[in-house]
């Protein structure tokens, strides 16, 4: 079993206004940088055995913090980064009925294998979302030390969506029910192959 602490990164300018960030990268405002700072103090006393972060600024201005504080370096991984919403990033959904409102009744219907020009379907995402998270778990197989070990991944919403569907088995085009707040904790472990929540949306 390899235990999991989960994070969404901390709030950013587009967050707040509700702008579909994507892979575009967007720097944390002032109240994420708060938010990574109260995330490094509540995880500081953690034994975490390493820190893994979306290669996106925003992730890992959140993880360095933490990082920091428990003498850990961050590993980035591209495969942690959020949803590819292609011709759709930099957007606000008001915006995407009014530009490109066939894509918007696609967002609204829920089509899994439907691709946003220029990016990914939601089937795609979360092959790639689940198969990083996984891979990750393996990597850090507490028999290779024959230790339990913590690995922080600090990641994205869409990627705690993917995670938290996969660990409750809720399908894809079934509308998101998993909080995901900018920040907060979330506890999985995984063992014989599949992901298990046992804490979810704790904010420090």
């Amino acid at each position: 079993m390899i235990s999991l602490i989960v994070v969404r990164h901390g709030e950013t300018d587009w967050n707040r206004i509700r702008r579909l960030q994507g892979h575009t990268d967007i720097a944390l405002n002032a109240r994420g940088i708060e938010q990574a700072a109260r995330l490094a103090a509540a995880l500081a006393g953690e034994s975490i055995a390493a820190v893994y972060s979306s290669d996106l600024g925003r992730a890992l201005s959140t993880a360095m913090p933490v990082a920091t504080a428990l003498g850990l370096e961050v590993r980035t991984d591209a495969g942690l980064r959020e949803r590819n919403y292609g011709i759709l990033e930099g957007k606000t959904f008001e915006e995407i009925l009014e530009v490109h409102p066939d894509e918007a009744a696609r967002v609204l219907s829920r089509d899994p294998a439907h691709r946003f020009p220029d990016g990914e379907s939601q089937e795609e995402f979360s092959a790639r979302a689940l198969a990083t998270l996984e891979r990750i778990a393996r990597a850090e197989d507490p028999r290779v030390d024959a230790q339990q070990r913590t690995v922080l991944i600090v990641t994205h919403g869409g990627v705690l969506d993917m995670l938290y569907r996969s660990a409750f088995d809720i399908p894809l085009d079934a509308q998101r029910v998993c909080p995901t707040p900018n920040a907060a904790i979330n506890r999985v472990v995984f063992e014989d192959g599949r992901f298990f929540v046992r804490e979810w949306a704790t904010i420090p």
